[in-house]
């Protein structure tokens, strides 16, 4: 092992340049050259390669997105565009590669995994943190963070106008941001893609919630809910109610900003070890954190097992909520 690629792919996500900034100078520290990818896969198949040194990822630790750019490539998912990546990772004298993003990533790690001798190694990076193998993924921590200061903001004016609130995170297929988002922030109620929902024991529970004295009411919809997104779920609860109250969506605000020192630390320690994987000269896996010890999973295990939500969280949630 001489050389290496590392791309980020997919949903940028805080901690990103901090995982590259890790990739780069552990790699320095094994004697091995680094090679930035641009724009993720897209990037591979039209060879936008840069040099990478200590000094080229100085000073980007602090900072959300990613130095490296992504972007979506349908063409990876193609057996042409596979072979184009392998050829182009070869043109370049890429030994092994750092994939860093979230199941889409890695599946196109693992399909390159299977036609190139190039050892590839992904790190989780996903505001969603929905990647088996891992208990938190880069930038989760960051897009709560954000999230909580909104709603925080949002609690405010709710008790000022004793108004019934919903606020949508990201989370089209998975409640992780909604659940701890929810907790965090001392939500009435939150509604997750994993538990279908029940509209009349919600409208039940706001009713109980208002009349026991409350003064607001906030309840935390997850995109992906079965009941829809937070404005129908506003509609058809505000009508049965027949109670004002306003819809508020976080979106793409939870993808920026500054990585919080959590997910900068999570960024370091597995950029460095998904390193250490290949100058050991292991291949196929990605490096996540369990338990505060970095382990190794099989890449095709990272989307084919799912990552399950602790409903029990949700309780502790109502409860807390009384």
């Amino acid at each position: 092992m001489k050389r290496i690629g590392v791309l980020t792919s997919g949903g940028d996500a805080p901690g990103m340049n901090a995982a590259v900034r890790s990739v780069v100078r552990s790699a320095c520290g094994f004697g091995l050259e680094v090679v930035g990818i641009r724009r993720g896969y897209a990037g591979l198949l039209a060879e936008e390669f840069v040099e990478l040194g200590p000094r080229s990822v100085a000073n980007i630790l602090h900072r959300g997105g990613t130095m490296l750019g992504t972007a979506r490539c349908e063409e990876m998912k193609l057996p042409e565009g596979l072979k184009k990546g392998a050829e182009s990772l070869r043109t370049a004298s890429i030994d092994g590669l750092v994939a860093i993003g979230g199941d889409g990533t890695f599946r196109g790690a693992q399909a390159l995994a299977e036609i190139t001798d190039i050892h590839i190694v992904g790190v989780p990076g996903t505001i969603d943190n929905d990647v088996y193998g891992t208990d938190y993924t880069i930038g989760f921590d960051t897009a709560v963070n954000t999230a909580v200061e909104a709603i925080d903001r949002i609690r405010d004016t709710a008790e000022a106008h004793q108004r019934l609130f919903f606020v949508e995170v990201m989370g089209r297929t998975r409640g992780f941001i909604a659940l701890d988002v929810g907790i965090a922030c001392g939500a009435e109620d939150v509604l997750v893609p994993e538990v279908r929902t029940n509209l009349d024991d919600l409208c039940a529970n706001i009713q109980s919630q208002f009349a026991g004295g409350k003064r607001a009411s906030i309840v935390v919809v997850a995109e992906g809910d079965d009941a829809g997104h937070a404005f129908e779920v506003g509609n058809k609860v505000g009508g049965r109610l027949h109670m004002d109250y306003r819809v508020c969506v976080i979106g793409h605000v939870q993808r920026g900003g500054a990585p919080s020192a959590r997910d900068r630390l999570l960024s370091s320690k597995l950029g460095a070890g998904a390193v250490k994987v290949l100058a050991e000269g292991r291949t196929g896996v990605m490096v996540g954190e369990v338990a505060g010890h970095v382990v190794e999973t099989p890449l095709n295990l990272t989307w084919s097992r799912q990552k399950e939500l602790n409903v029990e969280m949700l309780q502790l949630m109502k409860t807390l909520a009384r």
